[in-house]
């Protein structure tokens, strides 16, 4: 004997309604209408398995179309894209040299991680190169930040922190736009 919470009157009813060749989830609204029930769209789809009235086995298809699966080897066409949106690249970039990034007036003391103490700068130089070690600048640090006065406003940038924040809302509201 089969364990289970159906009840035989709701068997009785998922075997009629299987037969009307309702779908699972018409099935589960039908069956819970009338007998005041909370089967879900899942328990009735199970409970037509265990009873051998759902197998495994998929719809038929219509005549005339095969599944995507039959047809993964088929070649596409390629699909079109408008001719206005391809750009070629501007000329302009071709040749042209990396622009000389912004760098402070101090000499840094170059020390490797295990070197730095507390109150040192841990701006990074080094590294571009492959295998190239990475050291820290060492001077002493702004207070509230980790690094010097000189590297501080290096990746700050200029300005006050609300007109920083200014231009950051103003970079989100034109990309929204």
């Amino acid at each position: 004997m089969e364990l289970s919470n159906w009840a035989p009157e709701h068997s009785d009813a998922l075997r009629k309604l299987i037969a009307e060749r309702l779908s699972f989830s018409e099935i589960a609204a039908a069956i819970n209408k009338q007998f005041k029930t909370s089967y879900s769209r899942n328990a009735t789809l199970g409970r037509a398995r265990r009873m051998g009235l759902a197998g495994p086995a998929r719809p038929e298809e219509p005549s005339g179309v095969s599944s995507w699966l039959n047809r993964l080897g088929e070649r596409r066409p390629a699909k079109l894209k408008p001719p206005g949106l391809r750009r070629a690249m501007p000329s302009a970039f071709e040749g042209t040299e990396a622009p000389k990034l912004r760098c402070v007036g101090i000499e840094p003391r170059r020390l490797s991680l295990i070197q730095l103490e507390h109150g040192d700068c841990r701006y990074p130089y080094g590294g571009d190169e492959e295998g190239e070690v990475i050291t820290f600048c060492g001077h002493p640090r702004r207070p509230g930040s980790s690094y010097c006065t000189p590297h501080f406003h290096l990746s700050r940038g200029p300005g006050t922190p609300s007109e920083r924040a200014a231009h950051i809302v103003l970079l989100r509201v034109i990309e929204a736009a």
